[in-house]
This record gives C-alpha cells, sequence and structure tokens, in this order.
C-alpha cells in the first residue's frame, strides 16, 4: 500500500536575515494508487515540499509517513536506502546523462544497487516499452524530443519501483503535443502500489487528478469598507498568514515586523493616519511578509484588491510595486 501521510509539516529557511516558511503547517493524505496534483505559482513550495517527500530536504517540524516508513526520523543508512528503493524523481530538467542511450540512462539506478549490466539494460528495455518508447532505447537524450527525454525520466524514475512518484513540473518544457502524452502516461501509471505526486502551475492536469492540494494562498471573497478596531499590542495579521484585504489606517498607528534569522522581530516600518499597508499579499496572492500590530489604541479600514486597485490606479498601483515596501 503507497500511502502518504503529511501531518503539521513546516519547512523554513533564511533570506536575507529574515526567515521565511514556505510550508507552515501542511496536512495532506495520499491514498495507494492516487494522482496528487501540488497546485500554485512559482514560489509557493511545491518544489520544497517534493524535496521534503523525496528525504532531501528536513523540515523544520510535522511528519512524512511513506508506505509506512517516517521519513522524518530517517537518518544515514535508513535514509539511503528509502530514496533508493522507496521514492522515485523525475526532475524538472530531465537531468538526463547526454553521453547515454535512453536505456542506459534508465539502468543507471539497477547498476547502483550492485546489478549486472545486461540485466539492468534488460530492465531498462522493459520499462522502455511500457512509456512507449520501444523504438527509442538505443537513442540518445540529444536524438530524442523533449517529450521523449521525460519519458526516459519517468522511466528511470520506475527502475526500482518506488511506491512513491515524485515530479517537478513534468510538462514545463514541453509543446501542446508532448503534453497530451505525458499527461496520459502519468494517469496511467498511478495505480496499486503506487501514488503519484505532481508539482505543477498547469492546470491542464486537473481533470486527471485524485486529489489537488492548493498551495498559493487563495484568500475567500471579503466585503469591501471593514472596520477594525484594535487595542495596544493586537496583532492584525502575522507573517507567513494569506491575505485577503488590503488595510488603510484611519487613526493609530501600525508597526509592521519581520521574523529575523535570531528570532527577534525587527521593526521594518510604521504606517499611520491615511497610509495603506498589506496590499501586495492580496494583489498578487502571495503570503503576508510581515506582521501588522497595533501602537496604541488603532482604527484600520479594510478594502478588497478590486476596490484598492479603482481607488489608486492602474500607474500608481505599478509604482507602488517599483518603489514602496510596506510588507505583506
Amino acid at each position: 500500500m503507497a500511502d502518504v501521510s503529511i501531518r503539521d509539516l513546516v519547512v523554513e529557511y533564511t533570506s536575507g536575515g529574515y526567515v521565511v516558511r514556505p510550508i507552515d503547517g501542511l496536512d495532506v493524505r495520499a491514498g495507494d494508487g492516487e494522482l496528487v496534483l501540488l497546485l500554485g505559482a512559482s514560489g509557493c513550495g511545491k518544489t520544497t515540499l517534493l524535496s521534503a517527500l523525496a528525504g532531501i530536504l528536513q523540515p523544520a517540524a510535522g511528519t512524512i509517513t511513506v508506505d509506512g516508513t517516517s521519513v522524518t526520523e530517517l537518518s544515514g543508512a535508513g535514509l539511503t536506502e528509502y530514496r533508493r528503493h522507496q521514492v522515485g524523481i523525475v526532475f524538472q530538467a530531465f537531468n538526463l546523462i547526454p553521453s547515454l542511450t535512453a536505456a542506459e540512462n534508465v539502468a543507471l539506478p539497477l547498476l547502483a544497487t550492485g546489478r549486472g549490466r545486461r540485466a539492468s539494460l534488460d530492465r531498462a528495455r522493459q520499462i522502455l516499452d511500457q512509456v512507449d518508447l520501444t523504438n527509442r532505447v538505443d537513442h540518445r537524450p540529444g536524438d530524442l524530443s523533449g517529450g521523449q527525454q521525460q519519458r526516459v525520466a519517468i522511466a528511470r524514475a520506475l527502475a526500482l519501483e518506488p511506491p512513491l512518484l515524485l515530479a517537478d513540473e513534468p510538462t514545463a518544457h514541453l509543446d501542446y503535443i508532448q503534453v497530451e502524452g505525458v499527461i496520459r502516461l502519468l494517469r496511467a501509471l498511478a495505480r496499486e502500489g503506487r501514488t503519484i505526486i505532481v508539482a505543477t502551475h498547469d492546470d491542464r492536469l486537473l481533470p486527471l487528478a485524485d486529489q489537488v492540494v492548493e498551495l498559493s494562498p487563495r484568500p475567500p471573497e471579503v466585503v469591501d469598507g471593514r472596520i477594525v478596531a484594535m487595542n495596544d499590542g493586537e496583532i492584525l495579521f502575522g507573517q507567513g498568514e494569506t491575505g485577503d484585504l488590503v488595510y488603510v489606517v484611519e487613526q493609530g498607528v501600525i508597526e509592521l515586523t519581520r521574523e529575523r534569522q535570531d528570532a527577534v522581530p525587527e521593526v521594518i516600518a510604521r504606517v499611520v493616519a491615511g497610509q495603506y499597508f498589506g496590499e501586495l499579499a492580496p494583489l498578487f496572492g502571495l503570503r503576508r511578509s510581515a506582521t501588522a500590530c497595533a501602537v496604541g489604541p488603532t482604527t484600520v479600514r479594510g478594502c478588497s484588491p478590486t476596490e484598492f486597485r479603482a481607488s489608486m490606479g492602474r500607474h500608481a498601483i505599478n509604482d507602488l510595486i517599483a518603489d514602496h515596501s510596506t510588507g505583506g
């Protein structure tokens, strides 16, 4: 049974001295035989999550369990064994060795386990036949189309028959004809004993998925003109949260802070009456890049991105993207 369980997962790193959490408290359950899509724009954490599932990246908190193996508790030889036998990875850039034939590329994982060359090549040809490349086994990557190279990469990931197959943007470098073939192949490969998780921003894959996990923030629609009265020290929104409203300070002061690598909050801006803040997250579907806290009694008015655009105008919006940085 190729079940995958992700519980309370947190992945964090530092950027410019500040803490960034592309994955924060994520819960996902993927059943045996499912095709699961991790959907979202660039930078939302798709590849980061695949790296954690592959045992390449160690999360800050939470657990990952694959086919009964607690991946987040593995180290040393146990982690090597997991990477070799329980997970296969299809890289976005294919990562094929140009000097080797398709069969030789697919045989590499088999050779690494100590299997003989002839047996490895025989097995590689069998897998290439499964992905409809019977007539291309002796071709080198440079002689293959993008779609054919992607199929070789998928075949290589399947060489040791792992219960979990991870694919990072498998349609990114393909034209629409090649995309159709790869989409059909991924759907066919998701079966009993194997779960496939695909990171993509390509919504053409949606109809084939058993489950879609949206990693880009998608805040709900909010009524314009919300008024929030806050006391001293009260937090309006936190760093890393989704953002649905742009705010204008009616009275008082809002202090914007960002968490540093040493866990000490740093004040990046003080917003006073008549000024706005928190515009980037709702306008561009990002997470809040700072925490907003009231300094003394403060009242703010929230407006939707639509209302904010209307009040600012297109040129003013362009200017704020270029010059304005209040965080969030």
